[in-house]
């Protein structure tokens, strides 16, 4: 049985506060272009040792299995409910959405034209950890690609007088055309304490894995059913931007599949950018126009999929044959949760799947 431990530290100080803190009911994982989250519970004998060692919005949680670190972040509620102590926590990347341009181009390292996405995404880390006490020591991978954003009409300007948070630009550059997508990890370092990574992929993180499948009746335990929805089918997308009336800026990104004509309107009302706004669309589309696929499996681990031999991105073969599902496609990974074994309860992953084909790559 894999052993499970959780580790607390002062995000500035890095001072270790807890190596081996007893939670219970716990849930981890990370996500494509998001945080991921923890969730888990402090006993009542333990809540004098919650206070000091889980502190809401200074204190980083690490979730370790079999030695190797698998999740990190920062905690940010820890709530009574009844006689437990729920713990919240969400990743490194949650961070810039709690902070703010105060400075304008992120103190002068725009207005972007023709700029690499992955830089600005580099830039925004870098202006929020050059901040005083926003430093958490959060390193990034140094990918580039050949998206562009900002043009010499249309620069990517950010107004300091706007305030936008740091985590609405990344979002920015991770939807812009042919743009960069990102997750998080955290390793051991030498000095033995914990480091956070923001995992930059370009023209996408993750490969199609011919090693590892997900099938009915050996690793998988359970499936939520095919989804066949039209509710959110759409070949057509309207994008609206910015502006009012006339001047509103608006996108239109539509094909004919030889499907009865069903559209979807897409609201962005501060997006100035008739090219961002147009990628939007055509983004949106793209994920619409998909019908017949599995949202969610629970895996046992097992020599077909092990734990922790996945990552955020990669496609894998998946294989449904039940009373309710039959299905046979490629899937990826979108996110995954960890639940550790707890009593009878053996250990499980609940992996998020979107179908393969609902993604195009630049390159």
């Amino acid at each position: 049985m894999p052993s499970y431990r959780y580790l607390t530290q002062h995000a500035l100080t890095r001072a270790m506060l807890a190596t081996d803190l007893p939670l219970s009911q716990v849930e981890f994982g990370p996500e494509l272009n998001g945080s991921g989250s923890l969730t888990a519970v402090v006993e009542p004998r333990l809540a004098h040792l919650a206070r000091e060692q889980l502190d809401p919005g200074t204190t980083l949680v690490f979730a370790e299995r079999d030695d190797s670190l698998l999740w990190g972040g920062i905690v940010w509620r820890a709530d009574p409910e009844g006689q437990q102590l729920r713990i919240e926590a969400s990743g490194f990347g949650s961070y810039p959405h709690r902070r703010h341009d105060l400075h304008g181009n992120l103190a002068g390292r725009g207005p972007y034209v023709h700029a690499d996405p992955c830089k600005v995404i580099r830039d925004v880390w870098a202006y929020c950890q050059e901040q005083p006490d926003g430093d958490l020591r959060v390193v990034l991978d140094s990918t580039t690609s050949k998206a562009t954003v900002g043009t010499p009409a249309e620069p990517y300007a950010i107004d300091w007088w706007e305030a936008p948070t740091l985590g609405s630009i990344i979002e920015d550059m991770t939807a812009a055309e042919s743009g960069p997508e990102w997750t998080e990890a955290v390793t051991w370092a030498d000095d033995g304490t914990p480091a956070a990574r923001i995992r930059i992929g370009w023209p996408r993180l993750g490969t199609r894995r011919t090693d590892l499948a997900f099938t009915s009746g050996i690793n998988i335990a359970s499936a939520v059913p095919v989804e066949y929805d039209a509710d959110n089918y759409a070949q057509v997308v309207i994008g609206l931007g910015a502006g009012e009336g006339r001047n509103r800026r608006r996108a239109v990104d539509a094909v004919r599949d030889g499907r009865l004509r069903l559209e979807h309107v897409l609201e962005i009302p501060g997006e100035k950018g008739n090219d961002r706004l147009a990628v939007r669309a055509r983004t949106e589309r793209t994920a619409r126009q998909v019908i017949g696929e599995v949202t969610e499996v629970i895996l046992r681990d097992h020599p077909a999929a092990r734990i922790g031999s996945f990552q955020i991105g990669d496609e894998v073969r998946l294989r449904l044959h039940d009373q309710w599902n039959e299905f046979d496609g490629w899937a990826r990974i979108v996110g995954w949760q960890i639940k550790p074994p707890s009593g009878e309860q053996q250990e499980q992953v609940v992996v998020q799947l979107q179908r393969a084909d609902r993604f195009t790559y630049g390159g």
